[in-house]
């Protein structure tokens, strides 16, 4: 469910603006292991905390796909629905880099910046958001991305 309803135009308007900010979420290692059973990714950083203590970053770690998946969540929770929306689609991404590791137990946060719209066709608009993915005390963000959705109208 989005935050709020917007009109398209007052959707058009908020280009080059934050639009929203998420609330923390926490990382914890039951999320890292339920990620690593449906995507068929036991990488020992993520699932081992003992081996992982030797690893460069000292204790297991979200996989970066996992947290950009948290996405679809924390925009959910503050992006909002433009007026008419039944429905809105991932399109995809123009960019995605994976800054900082997000350690088992961290929260993380999402912070939006909608940089463009595009009426597709009657009915269907394109919105190209700037996400970063903060670390609850980190300077770095985890990732970046500029990200493409679709709402259907």
């Amino acid at each position: 469910m989005a935050a709020k309803e917007v009109s398209l135009s007052e959707h058009e308007a908020a280009v080059g603006a934050e639009v929203g900010v998420s609330d923390w979420l926490t990382v914890d290692q039951e999320r890292i292991n339920d990620f690593a059973d449906v995507t068929l990714d036991h990488q020992y950083i993520h699932v081992d905390p003992e081996a992982a203590k030797a690893s460069p970053f000292g204790g297991t770690i979200a996989h970066g796909f996992l947290t950009l998946s948290l996405l679809s969540a924390l925009a959910a929770e503050v992006l909002p629905a433009i007026e008419g929306q039944t429905t809105a689609v991932n399109f995809g991404f123009n960019a995605i880099r994976f800054l900082s590791p997000v350690r088992s137990g961290q929260r993380v946060r999402a912070r939006f910046e909608l940089k463009a719209v595009r009426v597709r066709s009657p009915g269907v608009v394109q919105s190209t958001y700037g996400v970063a993915v903060e670390i609850d005390a980190e300077l770095k963000p985890a990732l970046v991305a500029e990200w493409l959705t679709l709402a259907y109208l």
